[in-house]
């Protein structure tokens, strides 16, 4: 099991990709590392990490086409 320290910056744990759902549609996220952010197909937004830590409000989400 790797640690945080271990981890590659700016990865997401896959065990936390798979607990976390979009809180307006509860549906799955997909994680985009280059944007640093996990995408709501479904709900058409994409939440931010920010200092590794998922900012699941729909107020902070960035509309997506």
């Amino acid at each position: 099991m790797t640690s945080p320290s271990e981890r590659l910056e700016g990865t997401v744990d896959p065990k936390l990709l798979e607990i976390l759902v979009c809180p307006l549609t509860k549906g799955p996220l997909e994680f985009d590392a280059a944007k640093q952010e996990l995408i709501s197909r479904s709900a058409k937004l994409a939440y931010p990490i920010r200092d590794g830590i998922p900012i699941m409000l729909p107020e902070e989400a960035r509309k997506i086409d």
